[in-house]
């Protein structure tokens, strides 16, 4: 009799990510390893049991058997909350212009920032950019990726933010990964909207937000919070409404100047990103808040920056995630595990503290409890690298690929 059960083993080492805190410094002692372990998983892609590799065949003696046969270590699948992968076009110019010595200013006014990206993106087909999104999430699936917020952004008009979460909607229905959308057309004032801030505003919460619902394209949104977008009054407004229709939001927050994050504190939202301006003020409210800090590293190496400060925010007791922020202008590069391991170095985190911004506190900043660990219960997406000590995934600096990538306890 076959009992449905599946076990996927043996490996060399296990890294749970179970029993870990949410919040908070983590030494790389708390991890729960688990050697020469394997994973029962069941019909519906959810794990069963994780042990050793004996303890769990002889518990689930009639599961069908998975062998892996070269040395490997089990990891969570990752988990980008942060990404705009949806998008059409290429700025390369702008990156030109900026390691020639332009300011962010310099390249708006010359016609590029994201304004281009918008240009482009609009002049794209739905199926286009369904295309583009699909590309993108496949290279993020190969490196280890399974879960991926992708945000709209570039149409700022209803037609094209609708275009534009059709297609991550119809790319969700196509990739191996969970395509997590996010509705970000509070990115910025286009230029060629007739009238102000305020109107904007109104213009979003009235015509674009209950069309999203009526479409059940998105139940997130999400403001850029900065003197080149929206100013803290009508960010304020627009989470007010927001939230009052029953959305779940995220905000752009202290990127280059700070009161995004006091803002995202105050509606409690689920995540606040960027943080690269964030004084100590910033850090003890964040830590004081259940809003997670994300940092994106990616946004950092692109513009010449200085990272978001990852290692006095867990030092302060806050949950801190690490996201690509995958975009065609600040951070094209796009490699979550590059990133996160250059972030590790120069902020001097904890190989746990690196690995858990990864897995389960990212899926903690996007709502999602059931993913992230490797325990039961927990859908079955991990990843395995060719190596036998879990340290040697970050110290390869992005370089070691994973041997085999899960979904719901299947390999693809």
């Amino acid at each position: 009799m076959v009992s449905g059960t599946k076990i996927i083993g043996p490996f060399s080492q296990i890294i749970t990510m179970a029993k870990l805190p949410l919040k908070g410094a983590i030494a790389d002692e708390q991890l729960e390893i688990i050697n020469d372990g394997a994973v029962a998983v069941g019909r519906s892609g959810e794990i069963k049991d994780v042990g050793s590799f004996h303890a769990v065949r002889k518990k689930h003696s009639s599961a069908t058997l998975e062998e892996i046969e070269q040395p490997s270590v089990l990891l969570p699948g990752f988990v980008d909350c942060h990404t705009h992968i949806a998008f059409g076009g290429s700025r390369a110019k702008d990156y030109a212009m900026r390691v020639a010595g332009k300011t962010y200013l310099d390249i708006a006014r010359a016609g590029g920032g994201i304004w281009d990206t918008v240009t482009q993106t609009r002049a794209a087909t739905e199926q286009d950019l369904t295309t583009h999104t699909l590309t993108r999430a496949a290279k993020h699936i190969n490196e280890g990726v399974t879960t991926i917020e992708v945000k709209s952004g570039y149409g700022l008009n209803v037609d094209d933010e609708i275009k534009i979460l059709n297609a991550i909607d119809a790319a969700n229905q196509l990739t191996k990964a969970d395509l997590i959308s996010t509705c970000l057309a509070a990115h910025m004032k286009p230029k060629d909207f007739d009238g102000g801030q305020k109107e904007y505003i109104n213009y979003l919460i009235k015509k674009l937000l209950p069309l999203i619902q009526e479409k059940n394209l998105s139940k997130r949104m999400d403001i850029f919070v900065e003197d080149s977008a929206f100013d803290l009054v009508h960010a304020d407004y627009f989470l007010s409404e927001a939230g009052s229709l029953g959305f779940d939001f995220t905000v752009h927050a202290d990127q280059f100047s700070t009161g995004g994050s006091a803002l995202a504190v105050k509606h409690n939202a689920l995540s606040a990103d960027h943080l690269e301006a964030s004084t100590e003020k910033e850090i003890k409210l964040l830590a004081s808040s259940n809003t997670t800090a994300v940092v994106l590293p990616g946004a950092s190496i692109g513009l010449g920056m200085n990272f978001g400060p990852a290692r006095r925010l867990l030092d302060a007791g806050a949950c801190v995630v690490i996201a690509s922020d995958w975009n065609p202008g600040s951070a094209p590069m796009g490699s979550l595990l590059i990133q996160a391991s250059i972030l590790g170095t120069f902020e001097k985190l904890t190989v746990a503290e690196t690995l858990a911004g990864l897995t389960f506190r990212a899926a903690h900043a996007l709502n999602l409890d059931d993913r992230g660990r490797i325990e039961k219960k927990q859908m079955a997406d991990f990843q395995s690298y060719p190596c036998s000590d879990y340290r040697e995934i970050l110290y390869h600096q992005g370089q070691l690929k994973p041997l085999n990538i899960w979904k719901k306890g299947i390999q693809l």
